[in-house]
């Protein structure tokens, strides 16, 4: 049971092309969002989507794939853990992040 503690898994679209970074360690990240669809009837009766944005990090292999295969529109499903921080803009202010750490990714449209 421990794994399921922190463990996401999502299928969505991404928003744009994904935000390489290569690191002086050597390291690749990958930074993009996905768009996830949920569509229900109203109490008028009327269909509606909700979309939800989420952020999502990918780092080394997997931010390797991402570079190479995911643009933006592409439907891809994630497995990762939820993840917090904190970090400071240059105007000094103090802001919080949510994000997605991905480990696995499977490319879903062609």
């Amino acid at each position: 049971m421990s794994t399921l503690r922190n463990k996401v898994q999502l299928i969505g679209n991404l928003g744009n092309d994904p935000e390489i970074v290569n690191l002086e360690s050597g390291k690749k990240l990958a930074k993009f969002s996905i768009a996830t669809n949920e569509t229900y009837k109203n109490t008028r009766g009327e269909r509606v989507t909700d979309t939800q944005w989420h952020n999502v990090v990918a780092w080394g292999k997997t931010a390797e794939i991402i570079e190479n295969y995911a643009t933006k529109g592409k439907e891809v499903a994630i497995e990762g853990k939820l993840t917090s921080r904190s970090y400071e803009t240059k105007q000094g202010e103090k802001r919080y992040i949510t994000e997605i750490v991905c480990n696995e990714l499977l490319l879903l449209s062609k």
